[in-house]
């Protein structure tokens, strides 16, 4: 049975981007990958059609969440399905979302955190806002189902 996904929590675009600019996605076919957490004690894995809209991952949010995942998100942007933001990607490099997410337990606690660590890196929170907003519409309009592996 085919489930309509969800968007996510507005953080997890930025934990995309953070997951491209480590290099924790690892390509296996065409269309399955496998992504590794910012801890590095996990492995997801992740299956995108795209010409199906059908996408798979076992990380939390969309296994038993059913909302796009940040791994999902990720690879969609690495195929050119979303927007990329390099500059934003950068400044995300090297952070343990594990850990800040179970510090705050709160998605929007955690995006207002980081929010101010890349105010520290010379990002402002409009610049962020913005990008979140265009990758959030383009994510309503691809509308991903998750389907079964």
């Amino acid at each position: 049975m085919r489930i309509k996904l969800r968007l996510p929590p507005r953080v997890k675009v930025l934990e995309a981007l953070s997951a491209i600019s480590d290099g924790r996605i690892k390509e296996l076919s065409d269309k399955e990958y496998e992504v590794t957490s910012s801890d590095g004690t996990r492995r997801y894995n992740v299956y995108v059609d795209l010409e199906k809209k059908e996408v798979f991952s076992t990380d939390n949010g969309t296994f038993y969440r059913n909302y796009v995942g940040y791994p999902i998100i990720a690879i969609l942007m690495t195929k050119g399905a979303l927007p990329f933001n390099p500059k934003l990607a950068s400044a995300l490099k090297g952070i343990n979302w594990r850990r800040i997410n179970e510090l705050f337990k709160n998605y929007a606690k955690v995006e207002s955190y980081i929010k101010s660590l890349l105010k520290r890196r010379g990002i402002e929170p409009e610049e962020i806002d913005y990008f979140i907003s265009i990758v959030m519409n383009k994510l309503r309009e691809l509308n991903l189902t998750k389907t079964p592996r």
